[in-house]
């Protein structure tokens, strides 16, 4: 349901400028990293035709994939989240009114997805904060130097995952309020 700015109270008009901008920043990211997924193919193709063609290899670019595969999935979650494109179990939401709905969105969103984000970046922070102390590189002599970036990408997919949490809950919470009215 979307309303004028102008016929909200200016509480509920900050509260959902402030989800606007996570859906723009988690838009942005999630928009640029699926560029990866052309480099995972083209650099896939190009792995195929080195090993098959011309009975060679490449270790970088066998963990370029990786980590292209790895940004792209963890960076763009919480578009994709967003967009309402992962799975979900509709038993009760499919046909729900918009009310219900918005009671299931908060009660996920607050419930569900930020104490799962609060968790994976708890858990999270020591095993990025070791491979970082020892700027951990591949174990293959010629792959890539930056392990530890890869591993940071885990609480950066859980607090872009749990801004979108609170963008989603914002808009539950405003739904809800503008049905009681």
């Amino acid at each position: 349901m979307i309303h004028h700015v102008s016929s909200l109270p200016m509480q509920s008009v900050s509260f959902i400028a402030i989800a606007e901008h996570i859906d723009r920043l988690n838009g942005a990211i999630g928009r640029a990293v699926s560029w990866l997924t052309l480099w995972v193919v083209l650099v896939q193709f190009a792995l195929v035709l080195l090993r098959y063609v011309f009975d060679a290899g490449s270790i970088w670019l066998d963990e370029s994939i990786l980590y292209a595969h790895a940004t792209a999935f963890l960076l763009a979650a919480a578009w994709t989240l967003r967009e309402d494109g992962h799975v979900r179990v509709d038993i009760f939401y499919a046909d729900a009114s918009p009310r219900t709905r918005a009671v299931i969105e908060l009660a996920g969103a607050i419930l569900l997805l930020l104490p799962f984000t609060v968790a994976v970046i708890w858990l999270a922070w020591p095993y990025v904060g070791r491979s970082w102390a020892i700027l951990e590189r591949s174990h293959e002599t010629s792959g890539l130097p930056a392990v530890f970036l890869l591993k940071s990408l885990i609480p950066l997919f859980a607090l872009l995952l749990a801004l979108q949490g609170i963008a989603q809950a914002i808009r539950a919470a405003h739904a809800l309020r503008l049905g009681s009215k």
